[in-house]
């Protein structure tokens, strides 16, 4: 490929700007988008209850181009693996960004509802996400979002979380859900404009878990690390139902967390611009569009497609600190039509196959 053809290429997919191109890049988006796609795959199958991938929820990308430090939308690929064996989907985002990326895949359908809390206005990335936004054709009324301003804290958020996803589960009745849990809603995020504590934040998580639906988390935004690393290892504990000492133990990273090496970090003194009375406007707004959807609608019966890769052993059974490099993994892939002596064996000696 010529560098003119290289450069135009870049510029049609969106990468490079906010989404840079570095070594190993495929191997990276292998790994984070592989994560969520197994998650929801031991979902259907039931080998748990809740599934964490906090290298996933990237939630910006498209199906033609990276966008938002976002390459590949892992969300949608984990919620179409779902959508194979449940016939209603709930997304929930967190994140202090729009969850679009995610929200346009599903645009059009009933099958998935999208309900995301996010900053909107005064330019903000990535600029969607009004209240007026809701779907369309057959997903009229199952988008949902609710456009917050700077400086939103804890009470105001979590009481308007509780309220809207009751309300949503109650109507709505998914078989599965998936929570993108990005950070950068934390007060003190480097990007983000919101005064959540990480306590505030857990709550929403621990809010969604007692529905005992099966549950996908995913991890997402987050630009003050030693943050982001706090938060979700508590919300790790919460999922486990596992409280954790609030003092960080001596580990590799340890400075990191100076000065205080403690995992509870407070919020700011900042003021919240998200009035009692703007909050109630959203809430009344949310309820009316919920009123309007048929209740629990369901999916004609058709082929399931098969899954998109089950191992023959037992991976729980595998020593976790025992890292497989890639090479080693593609080797335990054969293709059906391969010829090898084993018990597999395509080339008998009696000419059967």
């Amino acid at each position: 490929m010529l560098e003119k053809d290289r450069i135009s290429y870049f510029y049609d997919v969106n990468l490079g700007e906010d989404c840079p191109v570095f070594d190993n890049l495929f191997e990276f988006c292998q790994i984070y988008a592989g994560g969520t796609l197994d998650a929801a795959r031991r979902l259907n199958h039931k080998s748990c209850d809740i599934a964490i991938n906090w290298a996933g929820g990237l939630h910006h990308a498209k199906k033609c181009e990276a966008s938002g430090f976002c390459y590949i939308n892992d969300l949608v690929l984990g919620i179409l693996e779902l959508l194979k064996y449940h016939a209603r989907v709930l997304y929930i985002d967190i994140d202090v960004h729009h969850g679009d990326g995610v929200e346009e895949a599903f645009y059009f359908t009933d099958r998935v509802m999208t309900v995301s809390f996010h900053k909107y206005g005064d330019l903000f990335f990535p600029g969607t996400g009004a209240i007026k936004d809701i779907g369309e054709r057959e997903g009229k009324y199952y988008a949902i979002n609710i456009p917050l301003k700077d400086g939103i804290d804890d009470a105001s958020f979590t009481r308007l979380f509780k309220t809207i996803i009751a309300k949503v589960v109650e109507t709505y009745l998914p078989g599965a859900i998936v929570l993108q849990c990005g950070a950068d809603s934390l007060a003190r995020d480097r990007l983000g404009c919101f005064n959540l504590s990480i306590e505030g934040h857990a709550e929403c998580v621990k809010f969604v878990k007692k529905f005992n639906i099966p549950l996908l988390v995913t991890g997402g935004g987050g630009y003050t690390k030693e943050n982001v690393a706090r938060c979700w290892a508590v919300e790790t504990g919460v999922l486990l139902d596992t409280e954790l000492p609030n003092e960080i133990p001596n580990n590799d990273y340890i400075e990191y967390f100076a000065p205080d090496y403690t995992l509870k970090v407070a919020n700011l003194n900042m003021d919240n611009l998200n009035s009692k009375t703007y909050l109630s406007s959203i809430k009344v707004q949310v309820m009316e569009s919920l009123r309007s959807i048929q209740h629990a609608p369901g999916v004609q019966m058709q082929e399931v497609p098969p899954d998109f890769y089950i191992p023959d052993f037992d991976e729980d059974e595998l020593d976790p600190d025992e890292r497989v490099d890639q090479h080693t993994q593609d080797k335990q892939i054969h293709r059906d039509d391969e010829y090898y002596e084993g018990d597999n064996d395509n080339d008998h000696d009696d000419g059967t196959r």
